[in-house]
């Protein structure tokens, strides 16, 4: 196999996705790109669609359960080609591969505030921006002065925060737009007290979440009016598991992998999950986790 974009864009084949994903599930990919730029990633797509070859945009997977199968076609990993941050005054500007733990900490290291809630969300920022990552009493949206996305057609439009029609882990950018990067717009503030409010999160999540665990963060999405975990618990689901795959003890809105869990095993605890709270409580709750097959 051999065309441009194998002689010159970074590659390996049969990479195993669990490496990559937070959750430390998956098959292999049959092949996994590192573009440095959204030349590259263009390059990469229009490969794909001219030899229909499904592809699949990932971060520093987060938020995705790769199936055990694996993918076979191309994953196109932005994480570790795309991630410079430029700092100017109260404006950070960066590419989408940028980790949020580590632009919070740019950010507070330059004095500036208003990004301390994104402190401990392990995504990129591209994957922040599509899904208005929030926390804390923080989103995306309340930091975000313009997003850089790339069209379809290879061409980068640069979109408002206003135009980017963020909701509750929602936002404009659907299947063929990619994030390429973003500017925020932040304060300037009192560096103990960002470092201090820093520390308190930090402390908050440790108490409250399975952090020693491999998880996807929340498994679900809050619906309306209620709390997912709460919901989970009151169904008396709290440790519920199967195989390897388990509804976390410590806070019931976390599936976690307890060691060698397979992606089937999660689903199927995602399932009776959302199936038990369905019937006990006549809330469907659907998973904030991107299930990737």
């Amino acid at each position: 196999m051999h065309d441009s974009i194998f002689d010159c864009i970074d590659y390996i084949e049969n990479e195993p996705l669990s490496k990559h994903t937070t959750f430390r599930i998956g098959g292999c990919a049959k092949y996994y790109f590192k573009p440095k730029n959204p030349k590259e990633i263009y390059d990469i797509i229009t490969y794909c669609k001219n030899e229909e070859i499904k592809y699949y945009v990932l971060g520093n997977g987060s938020n995705v359960l790769f199936s055990d199968d694996g993918f076979d076609g191309i994953i196109i990993e932005i994480y570790s080609g795309m991630s410079d941050i430029k700092i100017e005054d109260e404006r950070i500007y960066a590419g989408a591969g940028a980790l949020l733990s580590k632009l919070a900490a740019a950010a507070r290291d330059n004095g500036l505030k208003g990004m301390e809630f994104a402190s401990g969300i392990p995504g990129t920022l591209g994957g922040g921006v599509v899904m208005n990552a929030g926390a804390y009493g923080g989103e995306m949206k309340d930091i975000i002065e313009y997003v850089d996305i790339m069209e379809q057609d290879g061409h980068i439009n640069r979109y408002l925060c206003e135009d980017m029609k963020f909701g509750y882990r929602t936002s404009i950018v659907t299947d063929g737009k990619i994030v390429t990067g973003a500017m925020l717009k932040l304060e300037h503030g009192d560096k103990q007290a960002i470092t201090d409010r820093m520390e308190e999160l930090k402390k908050a999540r440790t108490t409250k979440q399975p952090l020693e665990y491999p998880s996807a963060g929340s498994t679900f999405k809050r619906p309306d009016g209620y709390f997912a975990g709460k919901l989970i618990e009151d169904a008396g689901l709290k440790g519920y598991r199967v195989g390897n795959a388990m509804v976390s003890d410590k806070h019931c809105g976390f599936v976690i992998n307890c060691g060698g869990a397979g992606s089937s095993d999660v689903l199927n605890v995602i399932n009776d999950v959302s199936d038990t709270v369905f019937e006990k409580f006549g809330v469907r709750l659907e998973p904030e986790v991107k299930i990737v097959r």
